[in-house]
């Protein structure tokens, strides 16, 4: 999401205001959206609605009214905004408002970056010691680790920006003023609501602390992952089976070093060379219902495996969401180093 100051101009400017304020935006969308006295978007200006007023006969020091356009796309309370998304990009709009119920602008969506907007709220869970990887993590939590020269975290947040989602519940223990100010400096255009656990909680019972959430559907998401999760995909997913919670997963594959038999009392049936068994293992990502978790009780230890599975004793349908690429869980130094050399490859782009 971009801030929308820039974008914003009153209705009684002129042409002649407008064309500076677009001369100055640099590589902003050059869009702007035109307001009323009490703030009610009234329409939006292009650089192209200033041509096409000009060649009308208008002069630069008419008002933008005259060349504003009136019938603009607009994300509104109730809408469809995978529908509002789409026929922005088919008109190949730049930038989207966000308006209220009452017509102010919100937020400006600029869509080059951004990729889907979806209806989640957003955890990262960020507190762990990261024991298995001291010394490095003695004065730096593990979140903050860099990867290409990037903390590991800013992957994970770049994810949660391309699909829309401007706000993130940071659960935090771990020298977690560090990560709060990491976040203060660079995602200054995302809304971080800091968590800080005051004991261990798991990876569920940090969500009994919040209690506003938005949406009808959250998404918790480990800080110390690097994936090619794609969470669109994942999301539309979680919303077509019907399933209370979704859990991502990805492919997991044991080699046995030696000859497996199969036996049946005291015959050998079979004999298996070296085989490969193959599952799927939790890969620290989930989207839960919020009816889920609203109940869950305060400050008591919860973990993702066992709260999914007293919900699938309570008949609540729990599926899951394969991942197709790259996933590393960053807890040892093996894989640490695994991720760092990661970046020199191709599809270190996708993370």
């Amino acid at each position: 999401m971009a801030g929308f100051e820039t974008h914003l101009l009153p209705l009684e400017a002129t042409l002649q205001e407008s064309m500076s304020r677009l001369n100055n935006m640099g590589r902003e969308p050059l869009i702007l959206f035109i307001a009323d006295a009490a703030g009610h978007i009234a329409g939006t200006l292009t650089d192209g609605d200033i041509r096409r007023g000009l060649l009308r006969g208008m002069t630069p020091a008419d008002g933008v009214a005259g060349a504003m356009n009136r019938c603009f796309t607009a994300l509104r309370p109730g809408d469809d905004e995978a529908a509002v998304l789409k026929k922005a990009r088919e008109r190949n709009l730049r930038m989207l408002p966000r308006l209220d119920a009452e017509g102010r602008l919100l937020q400006a969506v600029d869509l080059s970056k951004v990729r889907s907007l979806l209806p989640l709220d957003a955890v990262l869970m960020a507190g762990g010691r990261g024991e298995r990887l001291m010394p490095l993590t003695a004065n730096t939590p593990k979140p903050l680790l860099k990867v290409g020269g990037k903390a590991i975290i800013d992957y994970n947040v770049a994810k949660l920006k391309a699909c829309g989602i401007d706000r993130v519940y940071l659960c935090l223990r771990y020298l977690h003023e560090q990560i709060e100010a990491h976040f203060a400096v660079n995602h200054a255009d995302m809304e971080a609501v800091a968590m800080v656990e005051t004991m261990r909680m798991g990876t569920f019972g940090a969500l009994s602390l919040i209690t506003d959430w938005q949406h009808d559907d959250i998404l918790v998401m480990n800080a110390d992952l690097l994936s090619s999760l794609d969470l669109t995909e994942m999301y539309e997913r979680h919303r077509s089976t019907g399933a209370d919670a979704t859990m991502a997963v990805a492919p997991y594959t044991v080699a046995v070093p030696f000859a497996i038999i199969d036996t049946d009392e005291d015959r050998i049936t079979g004999m298996r060379e070296k085989p490969e068994f193959n599952y799927y293992a939790n890969a620290g990502v989930y989207i839960l219902k919020r009816s889920l978790v609203e109940h869950m009780p305060r400050n008591v230890y919860v973990d993702a495996p066992d709260f999914l599975l007293e919900a699938i004793g309570e008949g609540r349908k729990v599926s899951y969401f394969p991942i197709v690429g790259t996933w590393i869980d960053i807890g040892t130094p093996d894989q640490y180093a695994r991720a760092c050399a990661l970046h020199g490859a191709k599809d270190i782009d996708r993370l």
